[in-house]
């Protein structure tokens, strides 16, 4: 089913307008959507419609990444394990059968629109280590890059209780900010939020847009609606929080039916939470904010031109490495003069970057042994400051 079919309401309108003005589209499907009853483990013929539908959006030339529970659940019903609560062991050993099947799915289907799936398996210490982080974000961007479609989990089979996200509304959250998505599709059993539990209060009113998630906002949520999701309506207030904050719209929607996506073009009723940045300017915003910098590059006068034109900082124009500080940690970058000039997230560790100040990007495996980035701070990694109206005087 196209997306370009024609819409019916303001609803219909505003999600299409949405979909329309995004370029990078993170959707989160929820377990109670994936996961069937009896005979039917997987809703294969259900997940072939939102394939279709993500299909579509490639099609107009736009990154789609796919944040799929189902794991667990998936593999509790492969090996027959059966009741209300599991041990970790369990739990984990489910993931591992569950993520091989979910992953042949999407691979296969997505073959079926003429598409190529990626398997990614993040754990939330990958969103907080930084170097990490950059790894993750670099891999997910050169899928991107080459027209695949990631299809992220949480490595269950792995993570524990403190080092957890909890549930996937968090976890794609997490992903969209990373990735500095334009908007969030939270796709659940649920078309957005209530007033109150609408499964108990028939009084209860649909809320079709949420400006800022306010104390009475959050005191609309309520727990998971399903038994085999873990998240649930607080989970996904508490992943609008992270996604807004980091310049992503957010939209919470029913995808049991077909064709979920263009179905919000058609005024399928949905929740949105609006942005108040884009999400290149809040990524800079709160690089430029950091308080604590490990270190400072100092660079010539070409490579101080080169950030003025919005390039990268790349290896051949550093002439200082001061401080101590690992990749991607936050950095100062400086002229010879000390004006600062950016801040930035540096894509190697102090030692590493002293080796290869001066070089060229084609020295980089020559002198540390491994291919590293071209990029000394890649652009999207960086803010100029220019605290000193003679800081790019040389």
């Amino acid at each position: 089913m196209p997306l370009s079919t024609e819409r019916q309401d303001s609803v219909g309108l505003a999600m299409n307008a949405l979909l329309d003005s995004a370029r990078r589209i993170v959707i989160k499907i929820g377990s109670s959507l994936l996961c069937g009853t009896g005979e039917e483990p997987l809703r294969r013929n259900w997940l072939k419609t939102l394939c279709a539908d993500a299909a579509s959006l490639r099609r107009e030339n736009k990154d789609v990444i796919i944040v799929s529970s189902g794991a667990i659940a998936l593999g509790l019903r492969a090996l027959r394990l059966s009741g209300k609560e599991f041990t970790l062991q369990e739990n984990q050993a489910a993931a591992a059968v569950g993520q091989a099947r979910l992953a042949e799915a999407y691979a296969d289907i997505l073959a079926e629109q003429g598409l190529v799936a990626a398997q990614i398996l993040l754990t939330l210490d990958d969103t907080e280590n930084r170097q990490r982080y950059l790894n993750a974000r670099a891999t997910v961007r050169k899928l991107v890059a080459l027209g695949t479609i990631p299809v992220v989990n949480e490595n269950d089979t792995v993570a524990t209780g403190d080092v957890c996200f909890g549930d996937n509304d968090r976890l794609a959250a997490r992903v969209a900010d990373m990735m500095e998505a334009d908007l969030l599709l939270l796709l659940s059993d649920v078309d957005g939020l209530y007033s109150a539990d609408p499964t108990g209060d028939p009084n209860a009113a649909h809320v079709d847009l949420v400006s800022a998630i306010s104390p009475e906002i959050e005191a609309m949520a309520h727990g998971p609606s399903s038994k085999i999701g873990r998240g649930g309506m607080i989970a996904k207030i508490a992943a609008a929080h992270i996604a807004t904050a980091a310049g992503c719209e957010v939209a919470i929607a029913n995808g049991r039916g077909d064709h979920p996506i263009a179905a919000l073009c058609l005024g399928a009723r949905a929740t949105r939470f609006s942005a108040r940045l884009a999400p290149a300017a809040a990524r800079k915003r709160w690089i430029s904010g950091i308080l604590n910098p490990r270190g400072t590059l100092v660079v010539d006068e070409g490579a101080a031109c080169a950030l003025r034109e919005g390039k990268s900082l790349l290896p051949v124009g550093v002439c200082r490495v001061n401080g101590q500080f690992g990749c991607g940690e936050a950095i100062v970058i400086s002229n010879l003069k000390g004006h600062e000039l950016a801040r930035g997230l540096v894509g190697y560790s102090a030692a590493d970057a002293a080796k290869i100040a001066g070089r060229r990007s084609t020295d980089i495996q020559s002198v540390l042994g491994f291919r590293g980035r071209d990029e000394m701070v890649h652009r999207d990694d960086l803010t100029l400051t220019d605290k000193a109206a003679t800081a790019w005087t040389f």
